[in-house]
């Protein structure tokens, strides 16, 4: 049986990344305006770069979504049709949207106009995807939050529906986006695309009382230091000790949350679990699954990380684009393709809840920081020089020594480094770390690659 290949759907944060993801094999990509999408920091994408954008998509056969996906106020409602009008005209291939209110404004003005319902809708039945289909939505970005039974499902009661499945990237500790911690600790609105990433951050938990006169939290110092994995194997002797049905006896109680960049600013929460770093999700990674994905019939698997490196985009395009491309043809999966994706930094990988895991195996209790355990980025290439030299604009420290992989579209290879020169020509032995650049000998291709050390 021959199954149709879904579209591999890649973030872009700016031209340059839009342009690495066709480059490595993405079909589409979606950008958004800072003022109407949920990256209001870090995107370069006003008026005049989704326009060049949307050119070039255009100019090589591909797709450029326009998000526009925040859950507006009345001010921005005000505004809206004002300026999307100008990037109506120049024909993006769709609009990712949320907010029923601003559909419906679209809707009514620009019938013709595709529009694919966003994640931040939260859509998790087929009910909700009929009654959508029923608004004039042409696709259903669906609700991170479903299992791959699930999505079979969908797919099965909604047959003529374009669906979007989430396959890599960050996951939000609440519904798909809808967080209230960043604009509680913050006053940074998530949905307003002001999000402060709160749940990466470092916390330390202490015990709290409930003042009688007043009904407010009033801390109760821990004794000692925290260890995690004690208090963790307390909790399970505590749910053993109340047997099968019986609620935990700290189920209620009140914790007082302390960042670590804000000594003395205590921060009550409901909390039934020690931990530290306790709202961290890991990064979601889905490649092991795409060819159940292809079977079910998903229309389009989507990567997040418009905020995400250039090196992250291509990574992730090629990837997916060979495991979608085996799935279709109907090889068995690579397990190569994981090891790559260990070549990115992450905060430890999960499948979500494409598959059903003890909640443990969703968080990070460790860190909040990205870590990269197989490879680094380090350099991209600049400029090709003669006898297969080129110069590079380094990211990261490499060395005279370092293996080093060139990852290029037309297919990656491996090198040892063994000479370095500045740009006076002189030789060097290590870069230290951008920005600066330096000229090694690569061969070819070589052109636009990009340069990752890797860990021996």
């Amino acid at each position: 049986m021959t199954h149709k290949s879904p579209e591999l759907l890649l973030p872009a944060g700016s031209l340059d990344k839009m342009r690495a993801a066709y480059d490595f094999g993405a079909d589409a990509v979606y950008a958004g305006q800072p003022r109407y999408s949920l990256r209001a920091r870090n995107n370069e994408f006003r008026v005049e770069q989704i326009q060049q954008g949307i050119q070039e998509a255009h100019a090589r056969g591909k797709k450029f979504f326009l998000t526009s996906n925040l859950l507006p106020h009345n001010d921005k409602v005000r505004t809206y049709l004002r300026d999307i009008e100008p990037i109506i005209a120049m024909r993006p291939d769709a609009l990712i949207m949320a907010d029923p209110g601003l559909i419906m404004m679209v809707r009514e003005k620009w019938p013709e106009v595709a529009i694919h319902l966003s994640v931040q809708a939260n859509t998790t039945n087929f009910m909700a995807v009929k009654f959508w289909q029923k608004m004039g939505v042409q696709r259903i970005i669906l609700s991170r939050e479903l299992s791959l039974d699930e999505i079979a499902k969908i797919r099965q009661e909604c047959p003529d529906m374009e669906i979007e499945v989430f396959v890599h990237g960050a996951l939000c500790i609440a519904y798909s986006g809808r967080c209230l911690l960043s604009g509680y600790f913050n006053r940074r609105d998530s949905n307003q695309g002001a999000c402060t990433n709160a749940c990466r951050w470092n916390y330390a938990t202490q015990e709290a009382a409930v003042d009688p006169n007043t009904g407010e939290a009033m801390a109760v110092r821990m004794e000692g230091d925290f260890h995690f994995n004690q208090a963790q194997e307390d909790e399970n002797s505590a749910f053993a000790a109340c047997g099968d049905g019986a609620r935990h006896p700290k189920a209620d109680h009140i914790y007082l949350l302390e960042e670590k960049e804000r000594p003395g600013q205590l921060m009550p929460i409901m909390e039934d679990e020690h931990g530290t770093y306790i709202m961290n999700s890991k990064d979601l990674r889905a490649v092991e699954h795409v060819q159940r994905l292809v079977e079910i019939g998903v229309d389009s698997l989507k990567i997040e990380g418009r905020t995400k490196s250039a090196y992250y985009v291509s990574r992730t395009a090629q990837v997916y684009r060979r495991a979608i491309d085996d799935a279709v043809a109907g090889r068995p999966f690579n397990p190569e393709l994981i090891t790559e994706l260990e070549g990115l930094s992450n905060r430890g990988y999960t499948a979500g809840f494409l598959e059903r895991r003890p909640a443990n195996d969703y968080q990070n209790y460790e860190t909040g920081s990205s870590i990269a355990r197989r490879s680094q980025f380090v350099a991209e290439v600049k400029t090709l020089l003669d006898n297969g030299w080129a110069e590079v604009e380094t990211k990261n420290r490499f060395a005279v020594g370092d293996l080093i992989e060139v990852i290029h579209p037309s297919g990656n290879r491996t090198l040892r480094l063994t000479e370095m020169h500045n740009l006076d020509n002189q030789p060097v032995t290590e870069a230290l770390g951008s920005p600066l650049r330096v000229r090694i000998p690569l061969g070819a291709p070589a052109e636009g690659a990009l340069l990752a050390r890797i860990f021996e």
